[in-house]
């Protein structure tokens, strides 16, 4: 089967970018308010990135705002993202926006990862897509995790098929190294598909499906319950594979909502419950999906099993 792209969201922009703190390249690098320093590009020993580090940002803003008129790309960085999160002073994404831009300018990487961002959404600056691509390549080469990640998705989304994959997948790759989710997740289907100039490997996109199900992205929790009740990639081991699952369902993952009725139903690496079986086929129902093999499974409970069974979907939610 090919590629799921779509199943790979495009980072959002400012002021909620993914990555932020960006701490998978260099845990050493770890501050006290979960910020990388090395986001900011520079030297950060200055009183206002000190302020910063302490969640000071008021003062951070006041000591970063001169230094950021004066040229210094690191304090117009540091100033953008206070600006843009609204930390100790008003937000103003508007304003942000400025100082990411000149900041970019100056090649920082975190700063070229926004601004590209705000490229491409056209809500705070004029939507450039050849720019917003310039920049994202510029970030992604310079080793920023986000922006290999989102580059790589410009690329699919540019040149649907083959050969668009085959460029993405070096800066999925290497996204997927530092241990983002996302790209491990579209790794580990590169890998399950045989795409993208890569040999199927089942067993390499099942370790890549565990990275990313260790940090809760649901997606990866989903396919790994099924690898491993299947026994792809690996071991069977239906107990691995229910807690996977439920795990994806309590995520609020709808697909994993069904199939976890359908693990209650079936017994599959738990006890089989029809009741919670009926609940979190309730749950999937009421959020659009419909499944006719667990309709008529809910067709021949009694009417005290389905009592019970909307009673417990009612307190799943």
């Amino acid at each position: 089967m090919p590629l799921d792209t779509g199943s790979m969201p495009v980072v959002e922009p400012v002021p909620a970018p993914i990555g932020s703190p960006d701490l998978g390249a260099n845990p050493a690098a770890k501050t006290t308010d979960g910020i990388d320093p090395n986001r900011f590009g520079g030297k950060h020993s200055d009183e206002a990135y000190g302020a910063f580090q302490r969640g000071l940002y008021k003062t951070a803003y006041n000591l970063a705002i001169t230094r950021a008129e004066a040229g210094d790309a690191a304090a117009q960085t540091l100033v953008a993202e206070i600006l843009s999160r609204g930390l100790g002073v008003a937000r103003n994404d508007g304003e942000a926006a400025k100082w990411y831009e000149r900041a970019a300018e100056q090649g920082i990487p975190e700063a070229q990862f926004q601004y590209a961002l705000l490229l491409l959404d056209g809500r705070y600056v004029t939507r450039d897509d050849k720019a917003a691509n310039a920049l994202m390549q510029a970030a992604a080469e310079a080793g920023n995790r986000f922006a290999q990640f989102n580059y790589a998705q410009m690329l699919v989304q540019r040149e649907p098929g083959g050969k668009g994959l085959e460029k993405a997948v070096p800066y999925y790759e290497r996204a997927a190294a530092t241990g983002l989710p996302d790209a491990q997740y579209a790794m580990a289907q590169v890998y399950a598909n045989g795409v993208g100039g890569k040999r199927r490997d089942d067993n390499q996109a099942r370790l890549l499906l565990v990275r990313a199900a260790r940090q809760n992205y649901d997606s990866a929790q989903f396919d790994l319950g099924l690898w491993m009740a299947d026994g792809r990639g690996g071991d069977r081991d239906m107990k691995s594979a229910f807690g996977w699952m439920r795990l994806a369902a309590d995520g609020g993952n709808v697909a994993a909502q069904n199939r976890l009725a359908k693990f209650y139903m079936g017994g599959i690496g738990v006890d089989p419950d029809p009741i919670l079986a009926a609940a979190w086929y309730i749950n999937a129902r009421r959020a659009g999906l419909n499944d006719p093999e667990m309709d008529d499974f809910l067709r021949g409970l009694t009417d005290t099993e389905m009592k019970q069974g909307l009673e417990r979907a009612n307190r799943l939610r």
